[in-house]
């Protein structure tokens, strides 16, 4: 038989996902054509926040690439929107003037963004926040100002300012409504939230009822209907979507709100199929991409032949704000319900969960721990009733408690669960997060569960992936294997644990000299041979073959003598740059390799590790001693930290701050360690990292005095030098094993007893590099290992 000829409008997530689940199930049976309206296929529209401020290329955000079109026979017509459809004749018709015939129609047209109708919307640098044009605008236009405005707090509106935040401007939320995201969370919960934001560098006008922009040709402010203004220079709209419909009203089909469709999601014209955002099924127009997936699955089903109905669906989402873990789902602020309230004020976490009349949740907020999250999707969707205690229950819903429950959905994006992920790995032999990927879609959407699924695959294949292709060892065997077998050298290790080359690599010798040196402290002798260059130069390469020298300052404070020396030594070997840090220290670049040595011996000061995988320097604000704000010495703390872990080899590097208050001027919240000043303490976070990837840190634990403030990060230090991979940064270390399990462990006293005296023991052999190089006491050769 022929195929039908089956026409998808609209280029979104929901259209790619639907054709990728038809051709699954009856590929055979169609002849499939997509109309995209943008210039490029379907891409990932969750990750547009991420985009403002990494600028990824849109080919890396395509859902699938042309060649997978290509394969499965189907056809993408991209940049000419579909401008009118006739029902009758069964025809498309194109801006560019194309006709295609159809004999199964589905409208995938999703939603336009909504903007302000207010005087000055037309300005220069006022945008909405909807495509990848809209965001590659928007990252152009910020390259030239300092301050923006997101208009709206809602989900997407909050995404928006943190990804702007991440190019370096000021940004302001303005919002209509009192609180932020309040469709989605009580008042509590939102409290909590911009607390945590403000932390973060977000400002707040709320609430706020913007009434016109005005500027000379471009936005210079924002006027509000209570007579105040807002100085921005760029404004970005998030109030919300409305559903596409024009095409589908003027075409004739049913329409309210959305287009109108039943369990079957036909519209009122025979053939004729909606999906997404611009469909409204039983009053409910849905804008979360759960939802949307749900449906582009049961139409595939539908039209595979196989009789299936949709019901509508539960609605729940995470906010993807790096440094933010909060999960709201149903009904979180309904009068007449019942709720079970948990916080933890030192742990920052909220957790309510709100139940019908028989014991079923029917709504869940979760903020600062969202580990319960699966297994709350999967009793809302089940309806099960809570029998036992709510606070048992949701208590054994973390992943503190170690649940294992195989139909816990693992990817909530995508409805993915631990037995589906668990079946793909075992039955077809996965490996890999990607191939999981390919084989389950699990984590393809945002991306937010990576780390999670990571971990499952170790799991269930029982063996970690090896520390390099030289051997089949992973990082724990070969751990293990040294602390059982007592090697001093990384020939002996190689030789003795089967390496399969007799050099090594660029990967793995400096791997296993770290870990001798973790192990053994007293009885390994660092290896320079096994040292990166840097780390054998103990000096940043530069791209012009050039050196650069940090020389260490503690906590950015220093004295006229040692200015002088650096300006000095400076003059006399003519650097090319004498720089002052992001860290507030004076970096000294262009130095030859053959001045090195004399630059140091000339300095008479330490070196501040800046090339090194190990303990950098403490950057600090000037804390209660001169600003008006701080409420404790953060600059004394800063010093105290730097001078007891300096020259600390670590598998990663190690960026730390302290801030005398809640402003954060050190930014703590983006350090591998961070300390913020609070009225009566210090409140540690470990994890963050303010590079690529940037990663908010997660709260550890509150102390009261400095001393307990050194005992801790000592002891968190020595935890993630144990049990880190060689190069992990502690971003990832703390993502994979979960800050619940790090706090609970380092909880014990006498385990952080324990660890910060082995840490003692390695700083105790520590010495100063330049100062045992000048001493000639380290046998350096140039044959040392180059980054690959």
């Amino acid at each position: 038989m022929p195929k039908r000829r089956l026409i998808v409008i609209g280029g979104g997530m929901v259209a790619a996902r639907f054709v990728d689940e038809l051709c699954l199930k009856a590929a055979d049976r169609f002849s499939i054509l997509i109309i995209c309206g943008e210039p490029w296929a379907p891409y990932n529209r969750i990750q547009l926040s991420r985009f403002i401020s990494e600028g990824e290329n849109p080919t890396q955000l395509l859902l699938y690439s042309k060649e997978w079109y290509a394969e499965r026979g189907v056809t993408l017509h991209i940049g000419d929107p579909a401008t009118q459809v006739d029902l009758d004749r069964r025809v498309v018709y194109t801006e560019m003037g194309a006709e295609f015939h159809y004999d199964d129609l589905i409208f995938a047209t999703g939603s336009y963004p909504l903007c302000l109708d207010v005087p000055g919307v037309e300005l220069d640098g006022v945008f909405a926040f909807r495509t990848y044009s809209d965001c590659s605008e928007i990252r152009s236009y910020a390259r030239g100002v300092r301050n923006a405005a997101v208009i709206g707090g809602g989900l997407l509106g909050i995404e928006a300012a943190r990804g702007l935040m991440d190019l370096g401007l000021e940004v302001v939320v303005v919002h209509l409504m009192d609180r932020l995201m309040e469709r989605q969370l009580d008042n509590r919960a939102a409290i909590l939230l911009r607390e945590e934001l403000e932390k973060q560098g977000l400002q707040f006008l709320m609430p706020k009822q913007t009434v016109a922009f005005s500027g000379d040709g471009h936005v210079e402010q924002i006027i509000f209907s209570d007579g105040d203004h807002l100085d921005v220079n760029l404004v970005v709209q998030s109030i919300g979507i409305r559903p596409n419909v024009d095409l589908a009203r003027a075409a004739g089909l049913q329409v309210r709100r959305g287009i109108l469709v039943d369990d079957g999601l036909h519209t009122s014209v025979p053939n004729v199929y909606a999906i997404g955002e611009c469909a409204e099924h039983h009053g409910i127009v849905y804008g979360l991409v759960s939802p949307l997936y749900e449906q582009a699955r049961v139409l595939a089903e539908r039209l595979a032949g196989n009789a299936v109905q949709y019901s509508g669906s539960l609605i729940y989402t995470k906010l993807k704000v790096s440094g933010v873990e909060l999960f709201s789902a149903g009904r979180v602020d309904e009068p007449g319900l019942g709720s079970l309230v948990v916080e933890d004020e030192a742990r920052h976490v909220y957790q309510r969960l709100v139940f019908g009349a028989s014991g079923e949740i029917q709504g869940a907020i979760l903020y600062g721990d969202a580990e319960a999250s699966s297994r709350i999707i999967s009793a809302m969707a089940s309806g099960e009733v809570i029998s036992t205690s709510p606070l048992q229950w949701l208590a054994v819903g973390t992943k503190s408690a170690g649940i294992s429950d195989d139909n816990e959905i693992v990817c909530t994006c995508n409805g993915v669960s631990r037995k589906d992920i668990s079946q793909a790995v075992i039955s077809r032999g996965l490996n890999t997060l990607k191939e999981v990927r390919q084989a389950t879609r699990a984590s393809s959407t945002c991306g937010g569960c990576k780390a999670r699924i990571e971990g499952l695959i170790a799991e269930l294949r029982g063996k970690k992936e090896p520390i390099c292709s030289c051997t089949e060892l992973s990082r724990d065997e070969v751990v293990a294997c040294l602390r059982e077998r007592g090697y001093l050298t990384v020939l002996e290790a190689m030789r003795g644990l089967g390496w399969k080359t007799e050099e090594g690599c660029p990967k793995c010798r400096p791997a296993l000299n770290y870990y001798l040196n973790m192990l053994f402290p007293k009885g390994h002798r660092d290896e320079p041979a096994s040292r990166l260059v840097n780390e054998r130069e103990h000096a940043n390469i530069q791209k012009d073959g050039t050196f650069s020298v940090v020389p260490r300052i503690y906590g950015g404070v220093t004295t006229p003598s040692e200015l002088r020396r650096i300006a000095d030594v400076a003059e006399k070997y003519q650097v090319k740059m004498v720089k002052i840090t992001g860290g507030q220290r004076i970096d000294l670049l262009g130095v030859k390799k053959e001045n090195l040595g004399k630059i140091w011996s000339e300095l008479g000061m330490p070196s501040g590790f800046a090339y090194a995988k190990a303990i950098r320097t403490v950057k600090t604000c000037v804390g209660s001693e001169f600003c008006r704000f701080g409420v404790q010495d953060s600059t004394t703390l800063g010093i105290r930290m730097e001078k007891r872990f300096e020259r600390l080899n670590t598998p990663g590097k190690v960026k730390m701050a302290v801030s005398g208050c809640a402003r954060n001027c050190a930014e703590c919240s983006i350090k591998d360690v961070g300390v913020v000043a609070v009225e009566d303490g210090w409140e540690i976070f470990v994890g963050g990292n303010g590079g690529l990837k940037l990663r908010g840190a997660d709260f550890l634990c509150k102390v009261t005095t400095d001393d307990e403030a050194l005992d801790w990060i000592g002891a968190f230090l020595q935890f993630y030098r144990e049990e880190a991979e060689y190069g992990e940064r502690t971003a990832h270390f703390v993502q994979r094993l979960g800050i619940e399990r790090i706090r609970h462990y380092l909880s014990d006293p006498t385990v952080r007893k324990e660890l910060n005296s082995r840490l003692e023991e390695a700083l105790s052999v520590l010495e100063d590099p330049w100062a045992e190089r000048l001493k000639g006491r380290t046998g350096y050769s140039d044959n040392y290992v180059t980054e690959g």
